[in-house]
């Protein structure tokens, strides 16, 4: 994991168990806007650990960001946590967490996914078959769009206010048009199903949601969270918006807070299984 920069909040004078935070584009960990800036109130209990994604933040630079890539970063990073960690990844962060935690179960202590980038889960849902369909049939970002006139497009374009074009932000703007098409990752589900922690699974319910927002994004990671939800007999959570962790962040952060009591409990408990459903 050389380089990886990772943002600690933790005031448990280090005795809180770990949990690694992994973003999605157009952030790094600990931004206010897009990443996890929101959930530093869990840090009254547990260690949190936000990693920058390579190309993101204080990490360095890529020539082009890969969920593969991010997914050794994150096993390698919950290797570092001595009895690992609790697992929590938005968007394309959320596919790599995924990739992660099947690749290496032994090292979570459970996983939470909020609106999760991995489409081959509902690659047969009408919404995302659309979405597979339109995004093949696309030539790309031209070369010629700046970092800048793409967060406008991206924001402005869809009805959502534009955050503000800083060069962290364009940063991740930039890294964010060159990622590995994330529909090209197949997940296999099999190990995340199998395992022995508990899975959660967040979504927004959209209903708010500029319209072409919600018809281009939206709809398409409805589609696959309930998918994903199903597939590993997850607990799945609405909650209003889009944003869940940044525009819900009270219900994100009792959700979170809850499933890992419950699990440091039993890990806690004189008799029974480490970990469970």
């Amino acid at each position: 994991m050389s380089g990886i920069h990772c943002t600690v909040w933790d005031e448990t004078g280090d005795a809180g168990v770990p949990a690694v935070f992994v973003h999605s584009i157009f952030a790094w960990g600990s931004d206010d806007t897009y990443g996890f800036g929101a959930q530093r109130p869990l840090a009254d209990r547990n260690r949190l650990v936000l990693m920058d994604r390579r190309g993101f933040g204080g990490s360095p630079d890529i020539d082009r960001s890969d969920f593969d890539v991010d997914a050794d970063d994150v096993v390698d990073l919950l290797a570092r946590q001595e009895g690992g960690a609790h697992l929590v990844g938005h968007g394309n962060g959320g596919l790599a967490a995924m990739l992660a935690a099947g690749r290496r179960p032994d090292l979570v202590r459970s996983l939470t996914l909020i609106q999760p980038s991995a489409f081959s889960a509902a690659a047969e849902h009408p919404v995302v078959r659309d979405m597979l369909s339109r995004v093949g049939e696309s030539a790309g970002v031209p070369e010629s769009v700046t970092a800048e006139q793409y967060l406008r497009a991206s924001t402005e374009g869809l009805g959502m206010a534009m955050p503000d074009p800083t060069p962290e932000r364009l940063r991740a703007v930039a890294t964010s048009m060159r990622e590995r098409p994330v529909w090209e990752a197949v997940v296999p589900l099999e190990p995340l199903r199998d395992a022995p922690w508990p899975t959660l699974v967040i979504r927004g319910t959209w209903e708010d949601a500029p319209d072409l927002y919600r018809t281009y994004a939206g709809e398409p990671l409805i589609a696959c969270a309930e998918a994903v939800a199903t597939a590993l007999d997850a607990r799945l959570l609405r909650v209003p918006g889009y944003y869940p962790h940044t525009q819900q962040p009270a219900a994100v952060n009792a959700a979170l807070g809850e499933l890992w009591r419950s699990v440091e409990d039993e890990q806690s408990a004189p008799s029974g299984p480490i970990h469970g459903r």
